[in-house]
């Protein structure tokens, strides 16, 4: 599970961290791309809107094996939002919504990593979208614990209106919420097992 929540967190990412930047006797692991990996959202509306982005990078990097020790960041290019819908999407890149032109990403950045039970752990940090942060929460279940490899998924949840996205899509009523899923497989590829709190 520790495993996993590193991995699915590193997983975003598609830069790896290599054995030669990576300190001695620290964990490094490796995570895959989409579509093996995803980082999709959904919201509540009239029409359903549910996507994912296309292009999106995360790495996590440990100062030792503890598995609170890591530091995770995740960046997701906005403008590969993907519903499947062309009108959609024009529509979330605009300045109502994600306002890619002037706020071309959507980051995490973590500030704790906290264990919450044997397979999960609560990662609580910065969220910045369309150019507002604020604190929010990742929700983390793993798997594959003890094997080396493994998956980690996550949810998230905010309020739109938060971050300034205070408009709606023509013909469409639409909830505030916003969940977010993550979805990231992975491998440890150098250093020690990540070490969890029994």
């Amino acid at each position: 599970m520790r495993l996993t929540i590193l991995c699915l967190l590193a997983c975003a990412s598609l830069s790896l961290t290599s054995r030669a930047q990576a300190p001695t006797g620290v964990p490094v692991f490796q995570l895959s791309q989409p579509p093996d990996s995803k980082v999709t959202f959904s919201v509540k509306a009239s029409v359903p809107i549910e996507g994912v982005f296309d292009k999106w990078d995360a790495s996590i990097k440990y100062t030792s094996a503890a598995a609170e020790d890591g530091v995770l960041d995740i960046k997701v290019d906005a403008a590969s939002v993907n519903t499947g819908s062309g009108m959609k999407d024009g529509k979330l890149k605009g300045k109502d919504f994600f306002d890619v032109k002037e706020n071309p990403y959507i980051t995490f950045h973590s500030s704790k990593i906290e264990q919450t039970g044997p397979n999960t752990v609560l990662v609580t940090g910065t969220f910045t979208i369309r150019g507002v942060s604020k604190p929010e929460s990742l929700t983390f279940t793993m798997s594959g614990k003890g094997t080396g490899s493994g998956e980690i998924t996550g949810t998230m949840a905010f309020d739109r209106k938060d971050y300034g996205m205070n408009a709606s899509i023509p013909f469409m009523k639409i909830a505030d919420r916003v969940e977010v899923g993550v979805d990231i497989k992975g491998k440890r590829v150098s250093g020690p097992a990540l070490v969890f709190k029994q």
